[in-house]
């Protein structure tokens, strides 16, 4: 589409002898529109477009599916995974609040006596 854009000024810059463009030869005006048939001609062949109209397609089928899941008042994938994140971060919250540092704990008694581990 640029290249079809890009012809259409320089091709109404010659027209209008505007500048420089009006000495241009006729091959150099009319260039952007053979790179762009090229270019089509490529992207069908390709499959490019086909696949990029599967794609749009299939994102407003999910769109469609989101916005009848709200009408309907049911849970949507988008809301279930806010929700999915705050049960995340409350229970994380949870955890941390019930971990506990074990030097904190340790009795305070000798510093120099040590406690043998049990065997």
């Amino acid at each position: 589409m640029p290249m079809v854009v890009i012809g259409v000024l320089l091709l109404a810059a010659k027209i209008a002898e505007f500048g420089p463009f009006g000495d241009w030869s006729w091959w150099i005006i009319l260039a952007p529109f053979a790179v762009a048939v090229v270019w089509w001609h490529f992207s069908d062949t390709s499959g490019l477009t086909q696949k990029r109209a599967m794609n749009k397609m299939e994102e407003r089928k999910i769109q469609r599916r989101e916005r009848s899941m709200e009408a309907l008042g049911l849970d949507t994938r988008r809301e279930r995974q806010v929700t999915r994140a705050r049960q995340d971060v409350a229970r994380r919250n949870s955890q941390d609040t019930k971990k506990v540092d074990p030097m904190a704990e340790a009795p305070r008694g000798d510093p120099t006596t040590r406690d043998e581990p049990r065997m």
